[in-house]
């Protein structure tokens, strides 16, 4: 701020020096827009990364390229923040997209910030899989979780689980599917089912699906806690976890509508190209989000729309 002042004096006997200046006050602009939002995530997971389940819901074809489309969203937002991020399993659509697949997210608040995406996203638009060319509503499910530091963190019994292993169905190479390599682990007392089947051997799928499964117990973990604090200051919230909270309408008109803050922006393809801070900095800005709790519409919320 010193050397900025002293450039400002100096300024204004050379003209040179303002676009210098300016260049300046924009990063010093964007250092303190970051530190203000890292200062709302306060939460006892907001620091960590993050592990991201997205999953197909109503609309077929047309859900399972949905949510392909939000896995390359979001890594694409990664991307931009400069993240670590890799797809860690996911399960082919029958015709295309994902019916399901699984992301982690590695960055300083990763978890903090994607926690405002969990919920329904709905898409709107001409689908390309109809030869009749007509307009398909398309739902897809984003579930955010931060990710375990350690095994001890989440107390996981053996007895507790059930493993299943299967014949991989995705393409590979000459073994992966005419063998076992593919590992579904259920969790008896919550009835939580994880599968990865991407890895060429069985025991990358069962760590990576370990992985998995202790990031949503830690998580279901956090809900608990969430709800027992609202049910204590008697606020009334949706028991519905899939809350629709965001539209992307390409047809008959192109705005992508945030339900939570009714923030609107109306280039749908820049947002799908990752450009979602603005949304993840609306939902973060709304009243209670300081104190950690997730981006989800409160009842009364959810009856308006």
């Amino acid at each position: 701020m010193k050397e900025l002042g002293e450039l400002a004096a100096v300024a204004d006997q050379d003209s040179s020096l303002e676009a210098e200046i300016s260049k300046e006050l924009r990063g010093l602009a964007d250092e303190v827009q970051v530190a203000s939002l890292e200062a709302q995530l306060s939460g006892p997971y907001d620091e960590r990364n993050a592990v991201v389940a997205i999953s197909a819901g109503v609309g077929g074809t047309d859900a399972a390229d949905w949510a392909e489309m939000l896995v390359r969203m979001y890594l694409r937002w990664a991307e931009r923040r400069g993240f670590k991020a890799e797809l860690l399993e996911s399960t082919a659509g029958d015709e295309a997209g994902f019916r399901s697949a699984t992301l982690s997210v590695d960055g300083p608040y990763a978890y903090g910030y994607l926690k405002t995406e969990r919920g329904t996203h709905r898409l709107v638009r001409i689908s390309p899989f109809d030869f009749q060319k007509r307009r398909q509503t398309s739902f897809a499910l984003v579930d955010p979780t931060p990710q375990v530091e350690s095994e001890t963190e989440v107390d996981i019994r053996p007895e507790d689980l059930r493993i299943d292993t299967y014949r991989s169905t995705g393409a590979g190479g000459q073994n992966v599917n005419k063998t076992e390599t593919a590992v579904r682990i259920t969790h008896l007392p919550t009835g939580i089912v994880v599968a990865c089947q991407n890895e060429r051997s069985q025991l990358q799928n069962r760590e990576t699906a370990m992985k998995i499964l202790r990031a949503r117990l830690l998580e279901r973990k956090v809900r608990e806690q969430e709800e027992a604090q609202a049910r204590e200051r008697g606020e009334l919230r949706s028991a519905d976890w899939g809350s629709q909270i965001r539209s992307y309408v390409l047809h008959p008109y192109t705005l992508v509508k945030d339900h939570r803050t009714g923030l609107e922006i109306g280039d749908p393809t820049r947002v799908l190209d990752g450009d979602i801070d603005p949304f993840i900095e609306a939902a973060l800005s709304r009243p209670g989000q300081a104190s950690g709790e997730p981006g989800i519409p409160t009842a009364t919320e959810e009856r308006a729309r």
